[in-house]
C-alpha cells in the first residue's frame, strides 16, 4: 500500500532542510513518495524542497487548503498523509498508518507532544492522545485513504484557516477515525511569541466561531491579529 506524505509550505526553508532528510533516509523510503506544497514562499523553500529532490508543486492560493487539495490531486498513493513542516513524525509512522488502515479504519492522525518542557504544553498535549471534539487538527498529521478523501471533496477551500477541523468533521460523520497514541512532535513556536493563557483563549475563540460558522475569513481576521509570530 503506498503512501503520500504532503507537505503544505510558506516561508519554511529551515524547517524542510530537517524534514526532508529524515523522510528521504527512511528504510521504507520506496513504499512513499513525498510531495512539498508551496503556497508562494519569499525565502528558499522551493529551492530546499528542489535540490534535496523531492517533488515540488507551487499553488496559484496562498491556502493551505488549495494547497493538499493539489498535492492530494497530484499524488499516487491509496493513503495520503498531511504533515506541517514544523512537525517531527516518528520513524514508525509508515508502519503504524498501514496497519491502521489495514485495521478498517480509513483515517486518523497521531498525539503529539511538544518541543518544550513546559508543564502547561504537557498538560495539553496529553489530551491529544483521545478522539474528540477537538482532535484531528493539523499539527496531529492527519492521514486518509485516497478514495474516502476524493469521496468528501477534499478540503474546502473557502476555508483559509481551520480547513483540518472542518473537514475531520465531516469525516466523522460518515468514516471511522483514529487517534494513534504514539506522540509525534510539534513546535512550540506559537507559545514562544504569545502567553499560554492568550494562546488557549484565542483557540477557543476560535472554535466557538468555528460552530457559529462565522465566515472563515473573519476568523483568519482575528487569529491574525490575536496572535503574535515570529
Amino acid at each position: 500500500m503506498k503512501l503520500s506524505v504532503i507537505i503544505p509550505v510558506l516561508n519554511e526553508a529551515k524547517n524542510l532542510v530537517e524534514m526532508i532528510p529524515f523522510f528521504l533516509a527512511h528504510k521504507q523510503r520506496n513504499k512513499f513518495e513525498v510531495i512539498v506544497v508551496d503556497g508562494g514562499s519569499k525565502d528558499d523553500s522551493l529551492q530546499v524542497a528542489q535540490n534535496l529532490g523531492v517533488q515540488v508543486l507551487q499553488s496559484k492560493e496562498r491556502s493551505r487548503a488549495c494547497q493538499m487539495n493539489l498535492g492530494a490531486n497530484r499524488a499516487s498513493g491509496e493513503i495520503l498523509y498531511f504533515v506541517h513542516a514544523d512537525t517531527r513524525v516518528l520513524p514508525s509512522f509508515f508502519t503504524d498508518i498501514t496497519k491502521t488502515v489495514d485495521s478498517g479504519v480509513p483515517s486518523g492522525c497521531f498525539a503529539y507532544s511538544f518541543d518544550s518542557e513546559s508543564r502547561l504544553l504537557k498538560v495539553n498535549s496529553w489530551f491529544t492522545q483521545f478522539n474528540g471534539l477537538l482532535s484531528g487538527g493539523g499539527d496531529q498529521t492527519l492521514f486518509v485513504k485516497r478514495d474516502v478523501f476524493e469521496a468528501l471533496g477534499g478540503f474546502d477551500e473557502s476555508y483559509c484557516i481551520m480547513e483540518d477541523f472542518e473537514f475531520v468533521r465531516r469525516l466523522k460523520k460518515k468514516y471511522r477515525f483514529h487517534v494513534i497514541p504514539k506522540k509525534i512532535t510539534v513546535s512550540a513556536r506559537k507559545y514562544k511569541s504569545n502567553s499560554w493563557i492568550r494562546v488557549q483563549l484565542v483557540n477557543l475563540l476560535m472554535i466557538v466561531l468555528f460552530h457559529y460558522k462565522i465566515s472563515p475569513i473573519r476568523l483568519k481576521f482575528l487569529y491574525s491579529r490575536l496572535l503574535v509570530y515570529r
